[in-house]
């Protein structure tokens, strides 16, 4: 495969990263709070589980990715754990960067998850496509994708009470 099949490979990944984004921001609710659920869909309005969204469907997809390009890429771990490592601490950056100066806007929230996504994924092709990288580097990537992983996992259910989990609408830290 060469760059233009590992590129519509990526962008098809944009668009179905924003859709199972958009849709695990409801289904909580939808699910009348089923508590297995709270692993990846969103459970209140907090920062942390608006990150969520961005996280498991780039892990979801990455994981298909696998199967049918992990031998047109040397760097396939390393790009994947970077570009999707980028989608939630985009997300973070721009929304208190912007809430900074001005009132939380839908539009603005919006607006960023999708260029949260864009940037993964394009940042993602852009290590794919590199000259292979030392072997090392992809056992980095495994290391950073597993603790991702640990982390959205667990940390809905076992909330710090750090401003990040702070749900604005009621004050409260994880399921309600």
């Amino acid at each position: 495969m060469n760059r233009s099949g590992l590129l519509k490979w990526e962008l098809a990944g944009i668009l179905l990263i924003i859709v199972l984004g958009s849709a695990l921001h409801f289904i909580f609710d939808l699910s009348n709070g089923w508590r297995p659920l709270a692993v990846i869909a969103a459970v209140n309005e907090s920062v942390w589980e608006h990150l969520k969204l961005g996280f498991w469907p780039a892990l979801l997809y990455s994981l298909i990715e696998y199967r049918y390009l992990k031998k047109f890429s040397s760097n396939f771990l390393f790009g994947k754990a970077i570009g999707i490592f980028l989608i939630p601490v985009t997300i973070a950056a721009l929304f208190y960067a912007y809430t900074a100066f001005t009132e939380d806007m839908l539009a603005a929230d919006l607006t960023i998850f999708v260029v949260a996504v864009v940037v993964g994924q394009v940042s993602s092709y852009r290590l794919l496509t590199l000259s292979p990288l030392p072997l090392w580097v992809n056992k980095v990537g495994l290391v950073l994708l597993i603790l991702l992983t640990i982390a959205f996992g667990t940390l809905t259910y076992c909330v710090p009470h750090s401003p990040v989990f702070r749900d604005p609408v009621t004050g409260g830290y994880g399921i309600q």
